[in-house]
């Protein structure tokens, strides 16, 4: 992590908060998943009592990458889980994603129900945010997946869902400059101002909704098993390629078309925001990786240029635009989230208050 985080801070010796914190508050807690059997034990046999006689005991979102992929396989091979599993389809994955799925579909012995997000809205939302010049580009698209999976998950009763995110490899957070809160009120001016059509039936659900209607009203827990087990990466990749065939891709996130040009294009020649240096800062915290390795990683941009420009000139078909204009968007002059309403204020008022009565556990700087 370097200065392109604007908050960072370094210690006398040249560590860095996030560096710190990860020490500090989430290894104590978390110590590679190892020691923490009995309490899985627990969470699954809560989950196996409360799905019995059901259809499935618990609800798993499936993507195709990583994360998501191994927890399919250990819910049903490792823990003896019956899942709901469903994917949502925003139009941009790649194949090697929808390839992925099929043959954890057929490896499993699964079936995956597809969502489809609507995709006028979804395009119409997408370009909006390419107008507005901020740079957290996929928040069309992870809102779209975050509503439409607890949307689904509440309007069928789904009490365990189990979420693949984890320590191992997301234990050090990307900046608020970089991302940005689940925050639909900020969405919604975005629209308002450069949107072209009415949202329709494009998916939403705010912090709030998920946070206290559908946790305390409606009962739906979010796991993360993933935290509960040791998860090293490169033997995870080894073990789905063996069993299933399952195909690795060259970043995280990377299986999906529009994120692989915003976070390696976009974000990266137009803000100077590198998300490889968050990705790969977990894996050097957690042992995976060494920093030396990394910093050669480094030398040079996400991926290729003609590989980028193939993928602008798609991408900007698909908007309905040329690769020129979006070209000029990329031009234009940046902005960041305090250009626009926004709930990010009382978002993380809500959160300080929820950490001191002991309902939020987050341990992220």
């Amino acid at each position: 992590m370097d200065t392109s985080d604007s908050k960072i801070v370094f210690d006398e010796n040249g560590i860095c908060d996030h560096c710190s914190n990860y020490k500090n508050n989430i290894l104590p807690n978390w110590e590679h998943g190892e020691n923490r059997q009995a309490e899985l034990e627990k969470i699954l046999s809560e989950i196996k009592k409360h799905g019995k006689n059901k259809p499935y005991d618990c609800m798993v979102g499936l993507s195709g990458g990583l994360d998501s992929s191994y927890l399919a396989y250990a819910a049903v091979k490792l823990w003896g889980l019956r899942p709901k599993f469903v994917t949502i389809d925003t139009h941009w994955n790649m194949p090697v994603a929808d390839g992925n799925i099929k043959k954890l579909e057929k490896g499993l012995g699964i079936k995956v129900e597809t969502i489809t997000v609507d995709w006028e809205s979804l395009q119409d939302l997408q370009i909006a945010y390419l107008k507005s010049q901020v740079p957290y580009q996929d928040t069309p698209q992870d809102q779209a997946i975050f509503a439409a999976s607890y949307n689904y998950g509440a309007k069928n009763n789904v009490k365990y869902f189990l979420n693949g995110g984890n320590h191992s490899t997301e234990c050090i957070r990307e900046p608020i400059e970089w991302t940005h809160f689940n925050d639909i009120k900020q969405l919604k001016d975005i629209h308002r101002q450069f949107g072209a059509r009415p949202l329709g039936n494009y998916p939403i659900c705010g912090m709030f909704r998920k946070q206290l209607y559908y946790r305390y009203f409606k009962g739906m827990r979010v796991i993360k098993p993933l935290d509960l087990i040791p998860y090293p990466k490169e033997e995870t990749i080894r073990l789905l390629s063996e069993e299933f065939g399952w195909e690795p891709y060259r970043h995280k996130h990377y299986e999906n078309r529009f994120t692989r040009f915003y976070e390696g294009y976009w974000l990266y020649r137009k803000f100077g925001y590198d998300k490889r240096r968050a990705y790969y800062s977990s894996l050097i915290v957690t042992g995976q990786i060494s920093r030396d390795e990394v910093l050669k990683m480094l030398d040079g941009p996400p991926y290729d240029e003609s590989e980028a420009m193939e993928d602008m000139e798609y991408i900007a078909g698909r908007l309905g635009m040329t690769k020129d204009e979006l070209a000029a968007l990329i031009e234009q002059p940046n902005k960041t989230w305090k250009d626009y309403k926004s709930d990010a204020p009382m978002i993380k008022r809500a959160i300080s208050l929820a950490k001191a009565l002991g309902m939020e556990r987050r341990n992220y700087r």
